[in-house]
């Protein structure tokens, strides 16, 4: 039996959608059939972007530290669009310094956006699905490999990652029979504005030249598991952790 990573028909909510990978999958998404509620703080960008890609696309200014802003996105994206079924929990923050020098209000603020928010997100998007009596629900956290890897200098956001694959895993396990799917996707390290400039430093340098590859990931790198992942070829994955990362980690 054939399949299609055609979204046409899927509304889909993504955050951190202002800059880097979550306007890229705002773009795909919309490119591939679906209509898309864009979310991030910064409402110029989003308005850009949703101008942009247009009638398929909407701006949702949220900050997913704040369950109201997340409940009121998914309002917006409702009255834009209709239920959402598909939803992408991308916003986060680098959250770096060493361990004994990152201050404490770095930490929270870390863990507030990349993990707390992701859960929100995932957990708002399926209340919408639960009530709407959605049958092919699809969420996807963005994780990273920092989640397994130690990362000195990324305590906090490491640990973010890593609590968001776990919650990934969960979330799927209280869903799995209610048609929501759950599934996270750990990249390896692309060029965006959350490290551009680490990588032009000496030392991102250095680290490129260690991995097996001696390549950042191009940004396109994600593009067939998101697609996969939102659309009805998944109907059968969800719980898993999807390690895309250019064989970094070897």
């Amino acid at each position: 039996m054939g399949f299609s990573f055609d979204l046409q028909g899927r509304t889909a909510l993504v955050t951190g959608a202002s800059s880097g990978l979550g306007t890229r999958f705002g773009r795909m998404l919309a490119a591939s059939g679906a209509k898309v509620a864009l979310g991030a703080r910064r409402a110029d960008r989003l308005a850009a972007l949703a101008a942009e890609i247009g009638s398929a696309a909407a701006a949702v200014t949220m900050d997913v530290a704040r369950e109201a802003d997340i409940v009121a996105g998914f309002d917006a994206a409702e009255a834009a669009f209709g239920p959402v079924d598909t939803v992408i929990a991308n916003a986060g923050v680098d959250g770096a310094g060493m361990a004994t020098a990152i201050s404490e209000e770095e930490i929270e603020r870390t863990l507030a956006i990349n993990l707390k928010g992701a859960i929100l997100t995932a957990r708002e998007g399926a209340r919408r699905m639960l009530a709407h009596k959605v049958t092919n629900g699809r969420i996807v956290l963005i994780a990273s490999i920092t989640a397994t890897e130690p990362s000195p200098g990324l305590v906090a956001y490491a640990a973010s990652k890593a609590g968001v694959v776990q919650a990934g895993r969960t979330l799927a396990r209280e869903w799995a029979r209610s048609g929501i799917n759950v599934n996270t996707v750990s990249p390896g390290y692309i060029r965006t504005p959350i490290n551009d400039a680490w990588f032009d430093t000496e030392g991102g340098q250095r680290q490129i030249a260690k991995f097996p590859k001696r390549r950042l990931m191009g940004e396109d790198g994600l593009d067939a598991m998101i697609l996969f992942l939102c659309s009805e070829a998944s109907e059968f994955v969800t719980g898993a952790n999807f390690v895309l990362d250019d064989g970094q980690t070897l």
